[in-house]
């Protein structure tokens, strides 16, 4: 399955060129966050914790974990008898996932890690997550195949992603916000003027919601639902294995 692509070379996702953006974004990266969402992102992965249907004890896998927010979320819900990994290619991001796993006395185990070919065996966790990271992977239906084979049968796999809305005013809002004035505040305060024209470009060559679920059923997802939040800006996506 395959999917239309804008010309911007910001949309194309090159591994070693979006390693080295976050790197350079890492630092700032929560207070981006925080700014773009008017905190919302908070409530964003709680909701997508609860899809994952984890009980107190799990085991759960955050792919493309970042800075840790969603792992951090994942470990709140199976509590100090369970156990949350974390993956992704950034050196630079998983460092501050760590210094925040110091000091909020959450063990996470944040580790560097291929989203495309991940170093679990087969049926080794309860669920497993993205949030706002598999966009940035050109192989998404690899990505989905990988998640659902280390996910024990019964389990679920959760994605959480940023979406082109389809009506309005949240159509016109988008195109305003993420065009115009996402770039400029990641030139104040991210002081990475790539990484946040890179934004937008790669939300427009992700598939819409409808789309995305048909990929996850193609990794051999069952049940995919998904479910649009913040005016169709967001979209929860999961299914089980």
């Amino acid at each position: 399955m395959t999917t239309a692509r804008p010309n911007s070379s910001f949309a194309d996702p090159e591994p070693g060129r979006v390693r080295a953006m976050f790197g350079g974004i890492a630092r700032r990266y929560d207070l981006m966050n925080t700014i773009m969402t008017a905190g919302m992102h908070h409530s964003w992965r709680r909701r997508g914790v609860e899809l994952a249907a984890l009980a107190n004890g799990d085991s759960a896998l955050d792919v493309c974990c970042g800075t840790g927010d969603f792992s951090f979320a994942l470990f709140d819900a199976v509590g100090p008898l369970g156990s949350v990994t974390g993956i992704d290619f950034s050196q630079r991001m998983l460092e501050v996932a760590r210094d925040k796993a110091r000091g909020n006395g959450k063990p996470v185990d944040f580790r560097w890690g291929d989203a495309t070919r991940i170093e679990f065996d087969d049926n080794n966790f309860d669920a497993a997550t993205v949030g706002f990271g598999v966009r940035n992977i050109e192989d998404i239906l690899g990505v989905f195949a990988e998640m659902a084979r280390v996910v024990k049968p019964g389990g679920r796999v959760v994605c959480l992603e940023i979406t082109q809305p389809s009506r309005e005013p949240f159509k016109r809002f988008y195109g305003i916000w993420f065009d115009r004035l996402v770039p400029a505040v990641g030139r104040l305060v991210g002081r990475h003027n790539s990484a946040y024209a890179y934004l937008p470009s790669s939300v427009r060559r992700f598939p819409p919601a409808p789309v995305l679920k048909g990929i996850m059923e193609q990794a051999g997802l069952r049940d995919v639902s998904y479910r649009l939040m913040a005016g169709s800006i967001i979209a929860v996506h999961w299914g089980t294995v």
